[in-house]
């Protein structure tokens, strides 16, 4: 088995499981449902595709969070000629995260290219949330999931964290673990379904030490380069 990497990061992100009505979630680390839903636009996959489930059973999911972020409550009003209402939305700020798909390299290669040239626009758990500067990482051939989300260097500069948490659907020996409802068996707006899957988090610290260990994603972008005066 080989793994895809993927950097999900961006101004805000939201990754709802119990999303219900005027109270929409958002969990502190990016869903299995929501990144195969990603995945499954980068495709052009309709919502009630029989490859949905099958991506899912596919891919073994991981992530591995480089920066927690903060959490922010939206306060939003909706109103119609009857009634007025105050909905919560909650989002995470500024976090980054490396997420891993672990599967069968020929899939994992049509993937990473699907996400490069995507058929419909992706984003971060709501169409608010684009994602915010490169987003495939690559192929780590012949590495299996936790090996490769601790071998990859931290993707942002450090101060005062010495450890990192790993998220790993399936588990890796005794860590603690719990059921999370985001396996997703159809996306069909009239009859959503998610299933359980087991998640078992560990804390690791990367090779050489997290604090040493940089790779800064950079887009070559420079926002002030427009005022720069000859």
């Amino acid at each position: 088995m080989s793994t895809l990497l993927l950097r999900l990061t961006a101004p805000l992100q939201a990754w709802g499981v119990q999303s219900k009505f005027d109270r929409r979630d958002t969990q502190r680390a990016p869903t299995k449902s929501a990144v195969i839903g990603m995945l499954a636009a980068a495709l052009g996959l309709k919502r009630d595709s029989a490859r949905v489930p099958e991506l899912a059973a596919r891919l073994r999911f991981g992530v591995r969070v480089d920066r927690a972020g903060s959490l922010l409550r939206d306060y939003h009003t909706a109103a119609s000629a009857k009634s007025a209402y105050v909905t919560h939305r909650y989002y995470l700020c500024d976090a980054l995260f490396l997420v891993g798909l672990e599967g069968e390299e020929g899939l994992l290669r049509e993937l990473e290219a699907a996400l490069r040239a995507p058929w419909f626009p992706l984003y971060l758990g709501r169409r608010s949330c684009p994602p915010a500067g490169p987003l495939v990482l690559g192929i780590r051939e012949g590495r299996g999931l936790r090996d490769a989300l601790e071998g990859e260097p931290l993707l942002h500069a450090s101060a005062g964290a010495d450890t990192l948490r790993l998220l790993l659907e399936g588990g890796e020996g005794d860590a603690p673990g719990y059921l999370q409802q985001d396996q997703p068996l159809s996306f069909n707006p009239a009859r959503r379904l998610y299933d359980y899957r087991r998640v078992e988090e560990l804390l690791v610290r990367l090779p050489g030490g997290i604090k040493t260990q940089v790779n800064e994603a950079s887009t070559g972008h420079d926002p002030f380069a427009a005022l720069e005066v000859d």
